[in-house]
C-alpha cells in the first residue's frame, strides 16, 4: 500500500515539493561533474567568518484599472523590499543591513502614455508590459525583486560568504550560493535521484552542471521531518559555473556543513525546515519596512479619488 504524508508546512506556503507537477528538467544536465564521487558526501566546516544571507519579500498593495477608450487595461500597485543578514561568525553576532525598498506601479498592454499622473506618497515608479494577464503584471514585479536580490548579493560576494534565498539571479563569478527551498523539476536520472533520498544530516549530492543555464547544483539535507517523507528536509543549492571546479567542491561541501546548523523549526516557522532562521528574521523586518499594507492602500484610494475631483 502506497504511504501518504502531509507536507509540514502551512499550505498557504505551497508545498516544497510539487509531485504532481513534478516533470524532468529542461535542457542538458551533466552528471559527471564529479563521477569518482557519486554517493553522500559529508559537509566540511572550513572556519569561513563572514557570512550574509540576503532574501526579498514583495507585496501587491493595489490593482489597478485605467479607463482607457480603447478599452480598460489593467495594472497593479506594487512594493518588495531586499536585504541581507551578515553574520559575524566569530563575533556570534547577525545584524539586518542593506535593506532597499521600491514601489512600481505595472501597467499591462505596453503603453506607459496612459498612466495617469498621481501624486503619491512614497512615489511609484512605472513599469508597463506589453501582457494584459494579471499574472505577468505580477511576474514583472517579481522579476524586479528578484533583480535587485542578485545585485545585492553580487555586491555582498566581495566581502562575505553569500547565501540568497532561491534560484541565482546573478550568475558572475560570485561566491554566491542560492538555495532553492520547493522542487519543480528532476534534475537526476532515476538512478542519481534515489541518493537524494540516501542523505543524512550535513550530507550533499555529488555536483551536477545545468549547463543550459550556467550553474552548477547539488542537494543538501537540512534536518530529518519526523513522520516526513523521503524528500522532506532537503534543498537544492546553485553555484555559477563561472567559478572553478574546486571552488565549487569547497562551497558545496561548507554549504552542507552550514545549512543544517540554520534549519528553521515548524512552531517557529511554517515553512520549516527549509527557510533558514536567518531568512526568516529578515523576512520579517522586511515587511515591516514596506510600510502598513492597509495604510499604503488606503493613500492610493485617497490619491486616486483626489485626482478625480480635481
Amino acid at each position: 500500500m502506497a504511504r501518504i504524508f502531509v507536507e509540514g508546512w502551512s499550505p498557504t506556503y505551497g508545498a516544497p515539493l510539487d509531485a504532481a507537477e513534478l516533470a524532468p528538467a529542461e535542457g542538458s544536465v551533466d552528471e559527471t561533474v564529479e563521477r569518482d564521487r557519486w554517493a553522500p558526501i559529508p559537509g566540511v566546516d572550513d572556519g569561513v567568518g563572514s557570512i550574509a544571507f540576503v532574501d526579498g519579500v514583495r507585496r501587491i498593495d493595489a490593482r489597478l484599472t485605467i479607463d482607457d477608450p480603447l478599452g480598460p487595461v489593467p495594472g497593479l500597485c506594487g512594493t518588495f523590499a531586499v536585504g541581507a543578514v551578515r553574520w559575524d561568525r566569530a563575533a556570534v553576532r547577525s545584524v539586518v543591513t542593506d535593506e532597499r525598498v521600491e514601489r512600481w506601479a505595472v501597467l499591462a498592454g505596453g503603453r506607459p502614455e496612459i498612466f495617469p499622473v498621481v501624486d503619491l506618497a512614497p512615489p511609484y515608479e512605472t513599469l508597463t508590459i506589453a501582457d494584459r494577464d494579471g499574472d505577468a503584471l505580477l511576474w514583472a514585479l517579481q522579476t524586479r525583486m528578484r533583480a535587485a536580490e542578485g545585485q545585492l548579493a553580487a555586491e555582498l560576494a566581495a566581502e562575505a560568504f553569500v547565501f540568497a534565498d532561491g534560484p541565482l539571479n546573478e550568475l558572475g563569478p560570485h561566491q554566491v550560493v542560492g538555495t532553492v527551498k520547493s522542487h519543480r523539476v528532476t534534475y537526476l536520472s532515476p538512478e542519481r535521484t534515489v541518493i537524494v533520498s540516501q542523505l543524512g544530516v550535513a550530507e550533499r549530492t555529488p555536483l551536477f552542471a545545468i549547463k543550459d543555464f550556467g550553474r552548477y547544483s547539488w542537494y543538501v539535507r537540512l534536518a530529518i521531518v519526523p513522520d516526513g517523507h523521503a524528500w522532506s528536509g532537503i534543498v537544492r543549492c546553485e553555484a555559477s559555473v563561472h567559478l572553478a571546479l574546486e571552488a565549487v567542491r569547497t562551497i558545496a561541501d561548507r554549504t552542507a556543513a552550514l545549512l543544517p546548523m540554520l534549519a528553521s523549526v515548524p512552531h517557529i516557522d511554517p515553512r520549516a525546515p527549509q527557510n533558514l532562521v536567518p531568512i526568516g528574521a529578515l523576512e520579517h523586518v522586511l515587511r515591516h519596512r514596506m510600510g502598513d499594507p492597509g495604510l499604503v492602500y488606503r493613500a492610493l484610494r485617497a490619491a486616486v479619488a483626489e485626482r478625480r475631483v480635481s
